[in-house]
């Protein structure tokens, strides 16, 4: 008799495309998590060439191509701090990929995952495709992550727990305390911590920290992509990073599952990581203006917003029917509830659009929240 597993019965389509789908033609769209920004022409360009060299015409390594994990090993000591061996780097389908390898080779059939609510909606996801059951920890009041939380979750059942900064979608960032303590607590209980930095470059207030940076154990998977500095969330190019061991099992999935990142993205991402990054800086600048301008609208309509710190997203608190009534009116925003239980009472807003939309978008938010109360 034909029927659906177990796994994929659990998971539905996210919360976030329901509210595209909803949208008229004309909305201004502040649900996408994407740069409203072309992929840097030096990255095209080397695309290009790949091409036409005939260099993506056959499957690469695995692993990906050895100058592509060259690339992202300089990058990890560059930004990071970080003795990255190009042996025990693997490039995915996107960071969306890399998220996948990681649960699959760590979790199994009622191991538990610690996540962040709100948090981004694959952590949940791809912990039951995995046969894992979520447990997801309420964060703050400012929106971060409580370090004595995530090890107040962990139990004998635990196998992993997951940390985001900057993160999708409070736009917060861990301190270094809390990231130390990340470290620690992956150390002592001999938990996985799956750090996902894909936003690490768009950090407007203090800095970017690593769990990797402070473990003594193996015991922490760093996942990153070009996705998000490099305005290249099409071209699906990610990669996890973790001691021989732990990428080895990861490598099993990948070549079963996907084979090998596609050859011209990692081309491109070669480019991307060796080339020069005054288009990150660029963008990050951008990203802090406009969260400025957002923080202002959202506070003269009355909003109280923690303030987000990087990434390109803020989550206000909202009144009950604000949701709604914004997307009436034209505007795309995602109820937090999207995100987890604990972010009812929330709206996820990404400014990574226009300036002149996102002026209109506050006109048109403030609006509604007069409208609601």
């Amino acid at each position: 008799m034909s029927q659906f597993s177990d796994r994929v019965e659990q998971v539905s389509i996210s919360g976030i495309r329901e509210v595209f789908e909803a949208a008229g033609e004309d909305a201004i769209n502040l649900g996408l998590g994407q740069p409203d920004f072309p992929t840097p022409e030096h990255v095209q360009d080397a695309a290009t060439k790949a091409i036409k060299d005939g260099a993506c015409d056959a499957y690469t390594s695995n692993k990906g191509t050895r100058e592509l994990r060259e690339a992202i090993a300089e990058k990890h000591s560059r930004d990071n701090g970080l003795d990255v061996d190009p042996e025990h780097v693997i490039a995915t389908a996107g960071g969306s990929e890399a998220l996948h390898l990681v649960m699959e080779a760590h979790v199994s059939a009622g191991d538990e995952v610690v996540i962040p609510d709100p948090g981004f909606v694959s952590y949940d996801a791809l912990t039951r495709i995995a046969g894992g059951t979520p447990k997801p920890v309420a964060l703050r009041d400012d929106l971060t992550l409580d370090p004595a939380a995530v090890e107040d979750a962990i139990t004998d059942d635990t196998a992993m727990f997951v940390v985001n900064s900057p993160s999708n979608p409070t736009g917060t960032v861990a301190s270094e305390a809390d990231v130390r303590e990340f470290a620690r607590i992956a150390d002592e209980h001999d938990v996985v911590c799956l750090t996902d930095e894909v936003y690490e470059h768009f950090v407007f207030e203090g800095s970017h920290h690593s769990p990797a940076e402070f473990a003594e154990t193996d015991n922490v998977v760093v996942v990153n992509a070009c996705s998000k500095a490099y305005s290249m969330t099409g071209w699906r190019l990610g990669w996890v990073t973790a001691s021989e061991r732990r990428i080895e099992r990861m490598l099993r999935v990948h070549q079963y599952a996907q084979a090998c990142a596609t050859a011209v993205a990692q081309h491109a991402a070669e480019a991307a990581l060796t080339g020069p990054q005054d288009p990150v800086t660029e963008m990050a600048e951008t990203f802090e203006a406009r969260r400025d301008l957002l923080l202002d609208g959202l506070s003269d309509a009355g909003l109280e917003t923690p303030t987000p710190t990087g990434a390109f997203y803020a989550m206000p608190r909202v009144p009950d029917g604000w949701v709604e009534e914004v997307i009436d009116r034209g505007v795309v925003v995602v109820p937090g509830e999207a995100f987890g239980e604990h972010g009812a009472g929330h709206a996820r807003i990404s400014y990574a659009t226009g300036t002149e939309e996102l002026k209109a978008a506050i006109e048109i938010m403030t609006a509604a929240a007069d409208a609601v109360r």
